[in-house]
């Protein structure tokens, strides 16, 4: 057997995403131009908080599995970035200053009460994949934080080019991800190539890579289908007017 990772992995991770990551969906490339009205940035806004407050959520489901006490402390602080410390806010606080930023009410934000059932169903999906299955491909799906410096650089200047509602204070999640993002990264990419020591396992973490960037995606078509074109709206998911901000 093998005890060697797959050399040409990491290249095929990378290729992964230069294929198939969300920065290619139409509703990205309208959001980052300008090309999106108040209520389809609104909308964006409470469906991808959903996706945001779910993330401690998978981290905490996966430690829960971790018999390796180095792999525990080094996951850790994935969850403190999201939900915050005493000292120090966290990212799902700063994507509420968001919301509340584009004119939403945070409290119903962060009740996603308005949330697409698609985005629902994919984000759990997320959650119980990485609650469930092996633990490379676990580590291996959060490797699209190998793309999100550039979407992120991209959505800020974006945002601040084409929108009233941005500055300093709403894009600061993102400013955050720059940091925080690839130091994630770097210990995922580099245990996933460690732990990859077969073709086997090599395709195990190919697999779920690709997985997770359909998650992302996912949301991206119900997304833009309830809210761009066709603009049909599920029962139960936000409508314009609903959960301002008073």
């Amino acid at each position: 057997m093998n005890d060697q990772p797959a050399p040409d992995l990491e290249a095929r991770l990378r290729q992964i995403g230069a294929e198939r990551y969300h920065d290619k969906h139409p509703f990205h490339r309208l959001l980052h131009s300008g090309g999106c009205t108040p209520d389809q940035v609104r909308a964006w806004v409470i469906n991808r908080y959903y996706y945001q407050s779910r993330i401690p959520m998978k981290d905490a489901a996966f430690m829960s599995r971790v018999e390796d006490p180095a792999l525990r402390r080094a996951w850790r602080s994935r969850i403190e970035d999201h939900d915050g410390t005493a000292e120090q806010e966290g990212g799902i606080r700063r994507w509420l200053r968001l919301a509340r930023g584009v004119g939403l009410d945070p409290d119903y934000v962060a009740s996603t009460q308005g949330v697409l059932p698609a985005t629902r169903f994919a984000v759990d999906a997320y959650v119980r994949y990485v609650r469930d299955q092996p633990l490379l491909q676990a580590v291996a799906a959060s490797l699209t934080e190998l793309f999100a410096p550039a979407i992120h650089e991209e959505r800020i200047a974006g945002l601040l080019r084409h929108y009233d509602f941005a500055n300093a204070d709403t894009v600061s999640y993102f400013r955050h991800r720059l940091t925080e993002a690839p130091k994630d990264v770097a210990f995922g990419l580099s245990w996933v190539l460690e732990h990859a020591t077969t073709p086997e396992r090599a395709d195990m973490a190919v697999a779920a890579l690709v997985f997770k960037m359909d998650v992302l995606w996912a949301q991206l078509d119900a997304l833009y289908a309830a809210y761009v074109t066709p603009a049909l709206i599920p029962p139960g998911a936000w409508r314009p007017g609903e959960g301002m901000a008073r």
